[in-house]
């Protein structure tokens, strides 16, 4: 993310890559003006545009183009790969590519990612929850030495959950694993996804289930699996407080349609999209993110949270209405690309 704040405002040392992202959005919003193969098709890309609002551009840009090129849908303008994470260039990238300073977003959750892939702790009265790992090449930077910055001892991990089994995310729970004896969990399904990739991989650990409430001192999370992005992708509530008012955060674990494109799967995906955005509404999250930057808009939240004055709104908190239309437009572009694979 690399944000500065300088002279009062906020700057950035990808500003080339900003501007390479917007450029991409921009033709994929053009690409999604562009899509009027069926009536049916048009009202779901309709009702996921009228659910944008001033908030969720780039997950709409993202899912409704014909062919998604936000982040996890493999390389801009080619096609996705089929149920796996966009693999990294030969060998780790350098640091200057993907590093991103540590941010305290909450009184109790804090954004450990990196520049496009995001982890967060979440800081109990018993110790450390992660949620999600990032590569295993990044893992240490971000998250140990990230803790470190943030004045939290990552001896206190004692649990790790993962989103998926791709490695933009379970790459560095062998190392938490091995390194702080943290338990780690995924869904069962991710699980065998693991165990049939070939990167670094933790041992098999815990297993999540649907509706299982997560623990830890005065913390508990709450895990729902939500299949589509893969298998067994796990969704989640957290409770947070931002200067001591409480709030509930949501995240949906898997967004990208990085699977095979077949009416089944877009199927599963929206069934789960559904599901969750009404588990969220019911719950009164008010709260989103992402384990992708682009999505939640941590690329530009974060620099607002460092300028933020005593008494300014939290630019996480974005009210249960929004919420409600993140996973709204989740469900209406897959719809549309369930319509697209079957005409």
């Amino acid at each position: 993310m690399g944000f500065q704040i300088a002279d009062g405002r906020v700057q950035s040392r990808h500003r080339i890559a900003a501007s390479s992202v917007g450029a991409a959005l921009l033709s994929a919003a053009l690409g999604v003006a562009a899509l009027a193969q069926s009536p049916e098709i048009d009202a779901h890309v309709a009702a996921a545009k009228a659910a944008v609002g001033r908030d969720h551009q780039v997950l709409f840009t993202s899912l409704c183009s014909a062919e998604p090129t936000g982040p996890g849908t493999g390389r801009r303008g080619a096609p996705p790969q089929p149920g796996a994470a966009p693999p990294p260039a030969p060998g780790p990238p350098s640091r200057e590519r993907w590093h991103a300073e540590p941010m305290k977003v909450f009184d109790n959750l804090y954004f450990l990612g990196m520049t496009e892939f995001s982890a967060w702790a979440v800081n109990t009265s018993e110790g450390i929850i992660i949620i999600d790992a990032l590569y295993d090449y990044s893992v240490d930077d971000e998250i140990a030495e990230g803790l470190k910055k943030v004045g939290l001892d990552p001896a206190r991990i004692k649990y790790v959950i993962i989103s998926h089994g791709h490695s933009d995310h379970s790459g560095g729970a062998k190392y938490l694993q091995d390194t702080y004896k943290a338990r780690v969990l995924l869904s069962a399904a991710d699980w065998d996804l693991l165990d049939r990739g070939r990167g670094t991989r933790p041992a098999r650990d815990m297993v999540a289930t649907d509706g299982q409430k997560l623990t830890l001192g005065d913390t508990t999370i709450t895990m729902y699996i939500t299949p589509g992005h893969t298998a067994g992708t796990l969704s989640y509530l957290i409770p947070v407080k931002d200067n001591g008012t409480p709030h509930l955060v949501a995240e949906w674990g898997g967004t990208a349609f990085n699977f095979p494109r077949t009416a089944e799967n877009f199927r599963t995906y929206t069934a789960s999209a559904v599901r969750f955005g009404q588990i969220a509404t019911q719950a009164g999250a008010d709260a989103v993110i992402s384990n992708h930057s682009q999505y939640d808009g941590s690329n530009t939240k974060i620099p607002a949270l460092q300028a933020r004055k005593p008494g300014e709104p939290n630019p996480y908190v974005v009210g249960t209405d929004s919420v409600k239309r993140y996973m709204k437009i989740a469900e209406e572009c897959s719809r549309a690309a369930e319509l697209r694979v079957t005409k």
